[in-house]
């Protein structure tokens, strides 16, 4: 939906740019998709889905004012068992509220439960939603989390809201000092909405947050937010057998078709893509060019430029052939 086939065909350009091949299948979803064929997300999609080495994932709209219409994305994730969802957000010098200061940390974010069941009820004059904190789905994120912290800096904070979400978030945190005696990490427990200020005031503080998955969602557009837009953040899910990978942003649907959007967020997502299928060297020179074009006056109207989708494209490509990628 929006901006999504804009920005994934700009995706397909730098990959193809840095030498990446693959055999493409494009596939519908969304509420187009629903308006056209009475489906959000088809079977035929869903299972070429499961299928696929990786899913290339753009955006879609999910109308707020239909209680029934189900979240495509959250129905994908749950089918093909994407229980992990990482989120990096690194600085580029000069964008952002930090740009000068080096800011690189990763959210990682359960991807299964929380609030995000889509399961609740309605009465005359309330509504109630319902909240899941499970035993297998916390440890098997946590492990994950601490996996992750290992291969970085070794140091993990751990969201919660304990002091009133309970007893969710306190069987959250005991499974958390549960898994933490399998790993050498320097870890710690902080209360989501503190989390949110330290996040604005020192960011660069932090390495590595796990989170359940609606403090995740927030903490991630908040991080965002530091970092310069959403439209420059990339993300992947994962689960034991399938990957999908989509740029943090929306569907965006009043500038799409306007040529207008960022397309970095997509670009990153297949960089991560990239690592995910074994090809890291051609993931980091994305990264790379993805730097120094930001750095360049080309910029979207959500980085304060007035360049379009083609044009910062062509800026990422024309960096990447500076370094040797293949045209």
């Amino acid at each position: 939906d929006g901006i999504g086939p804009e920005v994934i065909q700009a995706a397909r350009q730098v990959l193809t740019a840095v030498g990446f091949r693959a055999r493409y299948q494009e596939l519908e979803a969304g509420y187009g998709c629903f308006e056209r064929c009475g489906r959000p997300l088809p079977p035929e999609t869903l299972e070429a889905a499961r299928r696929a080495d990786a899913v290339l994932f753009g955006a879609v709209t999910t109308p707020a004012e239909l209680p029934d219409y189900p979240s495509v994305i959250l129905t994908l994730r749950r089918e093909l068992g994407l229980y992990a969802n990482l989120r990096p957000f690194r600085t580029v010098p000069g964008l952002g509220r930090y740009g000068d200061e080096e800011i690189d940390l990763l959210i990682v974010r359960e991807n299964t439960e929380g609030l995000y069941l889509q399961a609740g009820w309605r009465e005359a004059d309330r509504a109630y939603n319902l909240l899941r904190r499970s035993e297998p789905a916390s440890r098997r994120i946590l492990h994950l989390a601490f996996r992750e912290a290992t291969r970085r800096r070794g140091r993990l904070t751990i969201a919660h809201k304990a002091n009133v979400i309970k007893p969710a978030d306190l069987l959250w945190i005991e499974i958390a000092r549960e898994v933490a005696r399998d790993y050498q990490v320097d870890w710690s427990l902080e209360i989501v909405d503190a989390l949110c200020m330290k996040l604005v005031r020192d960011p660069a503080r932090f390495d590595l947050i796990v989170a359940p998955n609606f403090y995740g969602d927030i903490l991630s557009d908040l991080l965002a937010g530091v970092v310069g837009s959403l439209g420059i953040c990339p993300s992947a899910n994962l689960g034991a057998k399938h990957a999908l990978f989509e740029p943090v942003h929306g569907s965006a649907p009043d500038i799409a078709g306007q040529g207008s959007a960022n397309p970095i967020g997509a670009i990153l997502s297949g960089a991560l893509m990239l690592d995910h299928l074994g090809q890291s060297q051609k993931a980091q020179m994305i990264r790379r060019a993805v730097d120094r074009a930001l750095q360049g006056p080309i910029k979207t109207p959500d980085l304060g430029g007035q360049a379009g989708t083609r044009e910062l494209t062509e800026a990422v490509i024309a960096a990447l052939h500076g370094e040797g990628g293949q045209g």
